[in-house]
């Protein structure tokens, strides 16, 4: 018999660095938790609905490089306050869980230690847009700011000569992102901030490390998440093996 959780959904947010593999693993995840009877939604940010998408577009766009870091933190979140009420919220309060790629983390990571705007006013905002709502579990997907950004750069070598997804409208495939163009050093200040919030509360956050390949990240983002909220899984092999 599968298990499934009822009442209010678990909300998990998938976090990391550029090329840090929460692409990958996420869709991992949903597809193991829908195995297991586990109802759930992906999602992620910015993003996640019309305006935040919208905005998404803004916040990648190369033409936009130079754009004031409060401006940058006010689009964040005004994207992440229409994702609350229009997805996030209504789908926790149905049961769902819900499996985000980036949430407020990566504002306290990328506006706060890249772009070193004050913890203080991100917290502001944080309780402005969310009040009391914060995540079960932040997945922090944990890898050397080199491998990161080779494994970014593989990705964006892979995808070229295609069309842009129409998620990404005016940004060509293969293109650098606003984001992606920083240096080594915007992402190792992001890296130490994701890894110091997580140190600081280890009930709310699981540093995995991604450093290893998908299957072995898979297994042990899918044994943090069922230590945390118990459900009934297969393992990767077993999943292979079945051919589920």
């Amino acid at each position: 018999m599968k298990h499934v959780r009822s009442g209010r959904g678990r909300f998990l947010v998938f976090e990391g660095i550029e090329g840090a593999g929460k692409s990958t693993q996420l869709p991992l995840v949903e597809r193991r938790l829908g195995d297991a009877g586990v109802k759930t939604l992906a999602t992620r940010e910015p993003g996640g609905t019309p305006l935040g998408e919208s905005l998404r577009a803004v916040l990648l766009d190369p033409r936009f490089t130079g754009m004031s870091p409060a401006a940058e933190l006010l689009v964040m979140f005004a994207a992440r306050a229409e994702h609350l009420a229009k997805v996030i919220e209504p789908a926790l309060a149905a049961g769902t869980w819900v499996l985000c790629d980036r949430f407020t983390d990566a504002t306290f990571a990328y506006q706060g230690g890249g772009r070193g705007v004050d913890a203080t006013q991100i917290a502001a905002l944080e309780e402005t847009a969310q009040g009391g709502l914060r995540p079960d579990l932040v997945l922090v997907l944990d890898v050397p700011v080199e491998v990161g950004l080779a494994r970014a750069g593989r990705r964006r070598q892979m995808t070229m000569g295609f069309p842009a997804a129409p998620a990404e409208a005016g940004l060509a495939r293969g293109m650098t992102d606003r984001f992606e163009r920083e240096d080594a050093d915007f992402f190792r200040r992001v890296r130490e901030v994701y890894l110091e919030r997580a140190r600081a509360r280890p009930e709310h956050y699981a540093i995995i490390d991604a450093s290893a390949d998908e299957d072995t990240t898979a297994e042990r983002v899918l044994t943090t998440i069922s230590k945390r909220f118990p459900y009934r899984r297969h393992s990767t092999r077993q999943a292979y093996e079945a051919g589920i």
